[in-house]
């Protein structure tokens, strides 16, 4: 029988779907980083979300182990190189949230571009301003996607009927453009783009993609979303062009301070680039939230059930 330690809570779908499926399963949520790898050798998979690394130390000492379920989307806590080299599968469950991310980043661009989010604490404060909370409409916008995995393409396929124009680049894929987006180059992007939004992994390689240089490269103002991860986006030069503006507005899910769990950040011990984003009036701020729906918990447990019986059936 096939063992899976479960080192997170996460949906009980997932437990009871293993099990009916014939694996003894284990909670080991509550184990620290040393018990946990401690009891490593005992099992063929693991369930993790991101309350630990796993680093080539960690995966070691995991001497039977066939698997890595990541719950949800990110793996920059997971040594993919280390897994690969030992001949461990690395299974993630980007489907399982990709609606809600989609539905997500629309509220965002919307709530930013109708400036809902201020007029709500406006009114909140006793004040009752029309002329100055005029919106701007998503119709007859080019939109571009950098990123067109499955959040970027929920994103686009949201955006039928707002009347606007979608382009999308993703260097990982060719051929890739569909009724939703017309696959573009960056130069394209940036010389036609009135609103840019971000759906791609946090690898080396994109730290800071977008940084002043890239900001930069538009020709038009621009407004900002951000669903992806929060390293890939340059904080400081963000509001080096909210101040002068070519960034029209940002709406930002993650943020390039968040902890590796991505479950805490502290506002008020921040650097300033951020405190310039909690005052702008033009920044529609979220928790890491984007992928996070009652929907998208069971989603990610219906997804990984079905890649684990898969990645188990085959050996």
């Amino acid at each position: 029988m096939n063992r899976i330690l479960f080192t997170d809570k996460v949906h009980p779908l997932l437990w009871e779907s293993l099990s009916a499926q014939g694996f003894d399963c284990y909670d080991g949520s509550a184990a620290t980083l040393e018990e946990t790898e401690r009891l490593l050798p005992q099992f063929d998979g693991i369930v993790v979300r991101s309350r630990f690394r796993i680093d080539e130390a960690f995966l070691s000492k995991a001497t039977r182990l066939r698997g890595v379920a990541r719950w949800g989307v990110g793996t920059e806590h997971i040594d993919l190189a280390a897994a690969a080299a030992k001949g461990i599968a690395v299974l993630t469950s980007p489907e399982g949230s990709r609606d809600t991310v989609g539905e997500h980043t629309i509220a965002l661009l919307l709530c930013l571009m109708n400036r809902i989010a201020l007029a709500d604490r406006q009114i909140r404060a006793g004040q009752w301003i029309r002329a100055g909370n005029r919106a701007t409409e998503l119709k007859g916008k080019t939109v571009g996607i950098i990123g067109y995995g499955n959040m970027g393409q929920a994103f686009a396929q949201r955006l039928t009927g707002f009347g606007c124009r979608v382009l999308t680049y993703d260097k990982f894929r060719i051929n890739y453009g569909d009724a939703y987006a017309a696959e573009a180059d960056m130069e394209t992007i940036f010389r036609e783009s009135d609103i840019v939004s971000l759906h791609i992994p946090y690898l080396p390689e994109n730290h800071h993609l977008v940084n002043h240089a890239f900001l930069s490269n538009f020709l038009k103002p621009v407004y900002v979303i951000n669903t992806a991860r929060g390293l890939v986006l340059d904080t400081t030069a963000l509001v080096v062009h909210l101040e002068t503006g070519k960034v029209l507005g940002a709406g930002l899910d993650v943020h390039e301070y968040e902890e590796m769990s991505f479950a805490h950040l502290e506002p008020d011990a921040l650097p300033e680039p951020f405190q310039y984003l909690r005052r702008a009036e033009n920044v529609v701020l979220t928790p890491h939230i984007a992928g996070w729906s009652h929907e998208a918990e069971e989603g990610h447990a219906r997804v990984l059930a079905g890649k684990i019986r898969t990645l188990f059936s085959v050996h």
